[in-house]
């Protein structure tokens, strides 16, 4: 008898990985991927077709650049240059193309594409913890406990993965390329410790629902050195510089380990194949259609549109390097292209990176962190993105958002390099292209930053606002596997200042 080896890990819907593996290949062929293929033909048969608001759907795709551990709203498009030192630190605002909205002086190239930027800055909630699921799905509340554990049953699905499941309802043909793909790894796998954190995965959608994710593939050019309490590390950081040869390619989608390149579909269609007998011995209805679905997916991804999109080789050196020369930089630029060969949402993601507590969650070395890692490559990348959809033709049909999970302290703490802490109360979005107004700003905040004043708006109002924006009506029901319907988002209202 053949087996597959390894861990006996347990996902969403309760099926090992290890029979995952024997019955589907699912592992095998990128998790993710095999998902699409399940999502294109097991949509339960009971839910309800998404309505589809005429005239007010104006974006044909979304771009959601998430940076996790989030970035200071006083050192990114609200500005307190009048605040005492120890609110404003030492970094000064530099004036933009959208009036009354002065950016951060480590943000040139920003500056100069805000005036086709709607600014949120009333952002807010309760939840002053790393809430990723918080900020992308529709659950009502969330606490530490959900933040570490993805597989908790009280998660809702991730908005990319409700809008993969709405679309497989409408049983499109001849589409080739998933609805809902992350990168540039599966999120949270590469930072120490073994616990992933939750927020894109599909819930009580099934796993066949998670995010399809991409891996980077690529050399490291530089180096940063990040602390962690009393820990210091210097490593190879690919959000400061990679190599040109760097790519894209569909991942396992699981656990990040295991990358796939089409140069490896042919071996790995062979191993398929010695998996036929032991699927055939699986009939139950978790599997059926699994030889379909293991087709299917092998189509996407041998697939000329995908095969495109990702082959950056095709693209012009100037291009690339408008982007930066990053992963996250050349992740929004896979970005678009993904989303003009057809792809509904795509998510990049600025995740952790070696060090837990890293991204942009600066409790240590603010400054010297915003200055050498952060601010010049998302500086480069949303400006590069921005710039080149617009000059495409393609930014009023696509939407571009910034989105994190909360904000960060007024106040600078004492640690090494100054810091700031996690802080709910008030944070800052960006938002652009796809029926958004150009050049608008949106709530106000008070004197240091810390307390909306006008126009508070939650995170469940932006999630209501893009599937608005994407065409759905936010009657629409979502089903779990035993048909209890869900709304889209609940408690939501749409923010109408944000539609154009």
């Amino acid at each position: 008898m053949f087996r597959v080896l390894g861990s006996r890990k347990i996902f969403c819907d309760g099926i090992t990985r290890r029979d995952a593996l024997c019955v589907g290949g699912l592992s095998l062929l990128g998790f993710g991927t095999a998902g699409y293929a399940v999502a294109k033909e097991s949509a339960p048969a009971s839910a309800p077709t998404a309505h589809v608001m005429k005239g007010r759907g104006k974006a044909k795709s979304c771009i959601l650049l998430f940076l996790y551990g989030s970035p200071s709203q006083l050192e990114f498009a609200d500005m307190k240059p009048d605040a005492p030192v120890e609110v404003r630190g030492e970094l000064r605002g530099i004036p933009s193309t959208l009036p009354g909205c002065d950016v951060c002086e480590l943000l040139p190239k920003t500056s100069r594409v805000m005036d086709k930027v709607t600014v949120v800055r009333s952002l807010n909630h309760p939840h002053p913890i790393h809430g990723v699921a918080y900020a992308t799905t529709g659950v009502p509340n969330i606490d530490v406990a959900m933040e570490l554990n993805p597989h908790d049953p009280r998660h809702w699905p991730f908005i990319g993965s409700v809008v993969a499941y709405l679309e497989a309802q409408k049983k499109s043909k001849g589409k080739n390329i998933p609805d809902n793909i992350a990168l540039p790894w599966a999120f949270s796998t590469r930072r120490s410790g073994e616990v992933h954190r939750a927020g894109p995965y599909a819930a009580f959608l099934g796993s066949a629902h998670h995010p399809h994710y991409l891996e980077f593939q690529g050399k490291a050019t530089k180096q940063i050195t990040k602390t962690l309490n009393d820990k210091t590390i210097t490593f190879d950081e690919p959000y400061v510089g990679i190599s040109p040869e760097g790519r894209f390619a569909f991942g396992s989608g699981n656990n990040g380990a295991d990358d796939l390149t089409l140069d490896r579909l042919n071996e790995r269609k062979n191993l398929l194949s010695q998996l036929e007998d032991l699927r055939r011995t699986y009939d139950s209805g978790s599997f059926a259609g699994v030889s379909r679905q293991r087709e299917l997916a092998y189509s996407l991804l041998s697939s000329p549109a995908v095969r495109e999109a990702l082959d950056l080789s095709k693209v012009s050196y100037k291009i690339r390097e408008s982007y930066g020369m990053t992963v996250f930089g050349q992740g929004c630029l896979v970005a678009r292209r993904l989303v003009e060969a057809g792809s509904k949402f795509v998510t990049v993601f600025w995740d952790e990176f070696g060090l837990a507590g890293s991204g942009w969650d600066t409790h240590w070395e603010h400054y010297p962190r915003m200055k050498n890692e952060l601010m010049p490559g998302f500086d480069m990348g949303f400006s590069g993105l921005i710039s080149d959809l617009d000059q495409r033709g393609l930014l009023d049909e696509t939407l571009v958002v910034v989105l994190s999970e909360h904000g960060r302290t007024p106040k600078l703490n004492n640690a090494k390099g100054a810091g700031r802490d996690h802080w709910s109360q008030a944070y800052t979005a960006l938002f652009a292209g796809g029926g958004v107004p150009r050049g608008k700003i949106i709530g106000k905040t008070d004197k240091i930053g810390g307390t909306v004043l006008d126009r508070p708006i939650s995170p469940k109002d932006v999630l209501a606002t893009i599937y608005h924006l994407l065409g759905y009506d936010l009657e629409t029901q979502i089903y779990d596997k035993a048909q209890r319907p869900y709304p889209l988002v609940p408690n939501a209202s749409i923010i109408e200042e944000l539609i154009a």
